[in-house]
């Protein structure tokens, strides 16, 4: 995919994480546009790396850059921190799932080739996963005495 094509969906995908951040948790688009401004500059400096260095997934690279630049201690990172907390977790992965639904339409008849085993997987990992996170919340928050 070219960069252009890939900040494209970068945009329309942020544009609907604030339409969906300001019906689901009433944040004003005014409020939440910088931080969404910042998470795509983010996300478009990734891309640009690994296509730099492409040994390493541009995913690697955004990660690495998100947590390094909201490290309390690096400048700026009190600027951009509370401009990011008005952008809703769970506004950005809606449409980031819609995506993904759509990209497994495409290939249907690859899915279906997979056959029930790959539904039968995919239950297992998700249960996996759930409980997985679930038993390391629980341990995390018995240390911090939480809970």
């Amino acid at each position: 995919m070219k960069l252009l094509d890939s900040v494209i969906v970068l945009l329309i995908v942020g544009c609907m994480s604030l339409l969906g951040n300001l019906i689901g948790y009433h944040n004003s688009i005014i409020d939440a546009a910088p931080g969404m401004v910042i998470l795509i500059a983010i996300a478009v400096a990734g891309l640009l790396l690994a296509r730099l260095f492409p040994k390493i997934p541009a995913a690697a690279y955004i990660v690495t850059l998100g947590c390094i630049l909201t490290v309390p201690s690096v400048p700026g990172a009190s600027i951009i921190n509370p401009l990011i907390a008005k952008v809703s977790f769970m506004s950005l992965t809606t449409p980031i799932l819609a995506y993904a639904g759509i990209a497994i339409g495409k290939d249907l008849e690859v899915f279906k080739k997979a056959g029930w085993r790959i539904i039968v997987l995919a239950i297992v990992v998700f249960t996996g996963t759930f409980l997985g996170s679930a038993i390391i919340a629980e341990v995390v928050l018995r240390l911090l005495g939480q809970i």
